[in-house]
């Protein structure tokens, strides 16, 4: 004899048990890439078609293939890579997330991450050589950021240091590579280092929110390292000292007004430093918003800086 539940479903009183999913759902699947984090390397690679000096109308299909690229591909990668190897923890913190709750079942999670890497690399290959060596640094550390056995964001030394250099420098080296087509040269290559080694700081930010978390998972983020306040007052010397470096670097160049002026977005950041340092947890998402405004804007500046050397070159 059939349970009366069993007999009520054959009936149509109750909704069939709904079966797990084969395939992911392509909400899912963006849901994974999280288009939210491709801001930031998109950003930088636009520095970097700025700062080649080459005419944009002229490239756009390698200026779009370059954005794909930094964007979609391999930042979508770090992050798909980035929850896969995160799922079981996510299970029990975050279930609703698209591999702990099911809606990218099996091992689906792993091969978007793999396909994503495949055609991050092919599309580097066609944009030229370097930008296919950026390609593969690129993902080696999106990788080796989440994966073990090295998982670099147990540690805040090396996760900020690879996910700084991926953001910033990565991309901004790879958008001119990808318009010259040959090794951006040393005044483009130096930006795109002093604006990674302040993303650094940039990143300890997003530390502060899970200090608790990080304790009790063995993560050793900078402000469970090196204590709240200590770690936010690094936090904005390591923002301040490249920039500051940027406008040397401008100034030696020639270039005195867009040395000003990222003087003056500098200066801007330095009057909300202390708002974050005497309360960095609650502060934080506010500088985030405000002084990392600043910051990038004074990439694009400096990109510009450069451009205009290229021209008068």
């Amino acid at each position: 004899m059939q349970p009366d539940s069993a007999m009520a479903n054959r009936d149509g009183l109750l909704p069939a048990a709904i079966p797990p999913r084969s395939f992911p759902a392509p909400s899912a699947v963006l849901e994974l890439l999280k288009p939210v984090t491709w801001f930031a390397p998109m950003w930088a690679l636009g520095c970097g078609v700025v700062s080649a000096g080459v005419p944009v109308l002229d490239h756009l299909p390698s200026i779009l293939g370059a954005a794909l690229l930094a964007g979609p591909l391999v930042c979508g990668t770090s992050q798909a890579a980035n929850d896969w190897f995160d799922r079981h923890v996510d299970a029990i913190n975050e279930p609703n997330r698209p591999i702990p709750s099911g809606r990218i079942p099996g091992r689906w999670g792993l091969g978007i991450a793999i396909a994503w890497t495949a055609l991050s690399l092919a599309v580097g290959w066609e944009l030229g050589p370097w930008v296919f060596a950026a390609s593969i640094v690129g993902l080696v550390l999106a990788w080796a950021y989440s994966a073990p056995p090295l998982r670099l964001k147990l540690n805040g030394w090396w996760g900020n240091s690879a996910v700084g250099l991926c953001y910033e420098g990565l991309p901004w080296f790879t958008g001119a590579a990808a318009l010259t087509v040959q090794m951006p040269d040393a005044r483009i290559g130096a930006l795109a280092l002093l604006y990674s080694a302040g993303a650094f700081g940039i990143m300890v930010l997003n530390d502060f929110k899970a200090i608790e978390g990080d304790r009790a998972l063995g993560v050793r983020s900078l402000p469970v390292q090196l204590g709240v306040r200590p770690a936010a007052v690094f936090a904005c010397v390591v923002m301040a000292v490249p920039q500051i470096a940027v406008v040397a670097l401008l100034t030696a160049n020639g270039r005195t007004t867009e040395a000003l002026v990222v003087a003056g977005l500098l200066a801007a950041q330095g009057l909300l430093m202390p708002m974050l340092i005497r309360n960095p947890r609650k502060r934080a998402p506010l500088y985030n918003a405000t002084g990392t405004t600043f910051f990038v804007l004074g990439m694009l500046v400096s990109g510009f800086a450069v451009r205009a050397l290229h021209t008068v070159g």
